[in-house]
């Protein structure tokens, strides 16, 4: 029965820890912008030989 005990508060240390990690990367800006970095690879950024002939 005493293992039941332990276990217990092993998995809640481990699920403080991870919570606290959470919160530590959402308040320092990990999770400000991940839609943009995996779509950016899809846009085609203009080049300047491209806005020259355009201007022509």
């Amino acid at each position: 029965m005493t293992i039941i005990y332990l276990l217990i508060a092993i998995s809640l240390t481990v699920a403080i820890l991870f919570l606290g990690s959470f919160v530590w990367a959402v308040r320092s800006g990990q999770y400000d912008d991940d839609y943009t970095p995996s779509v950016r690879i899809l846009f085609e950024e203009e080049t300047s030989s491209a806005q020259e002939r355009g201007k022509r």
